[in-house]
């Protein structure tokens, strides 16, 4: 199979364009820093019962009036559905008294006469305990990542995917930082998400050079043009897993409503992402490694003559 377009020969354009961005990322999440959701921060909740069903697309455009679009929204009651009902519980940002009357004034004026549940300041639902742990958790599974594919490969593309890993959370993390869009729990299924996807489609490519160096070993063939090659005889099938799995989350974050813009814009940077940190990084990052550990034993061969 003849490649026209050298991935690997031009590894160190792809490595340029990497440390940009991650540089670009890492300075907005120091300068700008995080718009951190209620999750993190705690809130207001406001428990509501309506005199008739109200709809959840009326309730969030009173609390866009007062720029709380972000709020958390849930029906409950005998005759609510996934759109109405009767009693409403809205979790929002921490309000002022003065403003947390205006909110719950409006919504009286606008969508009838209610019934105060419960009215009360919360704090948050993940503390700094819990993102530890996350970070924890985060850190062990990339550690496993790294044995397993050790064992069923070898080390260099162990630590190669996990770097591509990397990779892809601090760039969507710099994409949010950048925007200031809010980071909560589905902030954090998310990167979980993206991590796994990512992994999946590292590991493909990853299993056809393995293939390929039985081949490569036996013809003395180019390493360059070998892992060339694998990228391009599992281009096709990249390509199609990246496209189907576009179309939906594109589908979730245009008609998916206010609630899931954020999880699905998540999602959207971190599946490009991880379709170009397969192709243009981990493959050509054991490359890299690949051709220093040669360099090493080729030295030590010649001080040990």
């Amino acid at each position: 199979m003849t490649v026209k377009f050298d991935i690997i020969g031009r590894r160190k354009i792809w490595y340029a364009i990497s440390l940009i961005l991650i540089i670009a990322s890492l300075f907005f999440m120091v300068t700008r820093g995080f718009n951190m959701g209620i999750d993190f921060t705690g809130g207001t909740i406001m428990d509501l019962r309506f005199e008739k069903t109200v709809n959840i697309n009326d309730v969030r455009s009173v609390l866009n009036d007062y720029d709380l679009s972000n709020s958390t929204i849930q029906l409950s009651g005998d005759s609510s559905s996934s759109t109405e009902a009767q009693n409403v519980m809205i979790r929002t940002v921490d309000l002022e008294e003065q403003d947390r009357k205006e909110v719950m004034s409006a919504l009286s004026d606008k969508l009838g006469d209610y019934q105060v549940l419960r009215e009360e300041k919360v704090g948050a639902t993940m503390g700094t305990e819990l993102i530890m742990n996350a970070i924890y958790a985060t850190i062990i599974s990339w550690i496993l990542i790294i044995a397993y594919v050790s064992y069923r490969f070898e080390f260099k593309f162990g630590i190669a995917a996990v770097l591509g890993l990397i990779h892809n959370v601090l760039i969507v993390l710099g994409a949010f930082a950048l925007t200031q869009r809010q980071v909560d729990s589905s902030f954090i299924a998310a990167l979980l998400t993206i991590i796994g996807y990512s992994i999946n489609d590292t590991i493909v490519i990853f299993d056809r050079i393995r293939e390929n160096l039985k081949l490569h070993f036996r013809k003395n063939g180019d390493i360059v043009e070998l892992v060339n090659v694998s990228i391009f005889q599992t281009m096709t099938r990249s390509i199609y897993t990246v496209c189907t799995v576009l179309f939906a989350t594109f589908s979730l974050y245009f008609f998916g409503g206010d609630t899931t813009k954020d999880f699905a814009f998540a999602m959207l940077i971190g599946f490009f992402c991880g379709a170009y940190t397969s192709i243009f990084i981990a493959s050509p990052l054991w490359v890299t490694f690949r051709r220093f550990s040669d360099k090493r034993k080729i030295a030590k061969r010649a001080a040990e003559n």
